[in-house]
């Protein structure tokens, strides 16, 4: 009996384990449970987006060196299969990590009505701020501090 007890729980923590909010193109999964206490702000974008590919490497600057306890994550607007994406990033020289947007992606927002958008999610996880629009590293820099003297 407690063999079947300890069978069943390891089983239980290995599916928790296995079990993810969304996952980045270099394969890094990711809860959201695990970033609070931290900032995150997450990016929509799309190739189609002319606004969206000149922030580029505005948000590459931002993530190159980011405030204390922030992550940065883009995901495209449209779905697109790990290949497809992939092959997007190398194109469009995207250096930020870029979360692979299928049916199990959970987000903490929804999809926005225009692009580009941007959401800064605070350490409880909720949303903070919302830019529509393009943004630059150091707007970003400043929205953040802004927000981080206010919690």
């Amino acid at each position: 009996m407690l063999l079947l007890v300890a069978a069943v729980l390891a089983g239980v923590f290995t599916y928790q384990r296995l079990q993810y909010d969304f996952e980045t193109l270099d394969g890094t999964s990711y809860r959201w449970e695990e970033l609070k206490g931290q900032w995150v702000v997450v990016n929509y974008f799309a190739p189609w987006c002319a606004p969206c590919l000149r922030e580029m490497p505005e948000l590459a600057n931002f993530h190159a060196a980011p405030p204390e306890n922030t992550s940065l994550f883009a995901i495209n607007y449209d779905p697109k299969s790990k290949p497809e994406l992939k092959a997007m990033v190398e194109k469009f020289s995207i250096e930020v990590p870029v979360i692979v947007s299928s049916e199990s992606t959970k987000l903490p927002m929804k999809k926005p009505p225009f692009l580009p958008a941007t959401f800064i999610l605070g350490p409880d996880g909720q949303i903070k701020d919302t830019v529509m629009g393009e943004v630059t590293a150091a707007h970003l820099r400043q929205r953040l501090s802004t927000l981080k003297k206010a919690e």
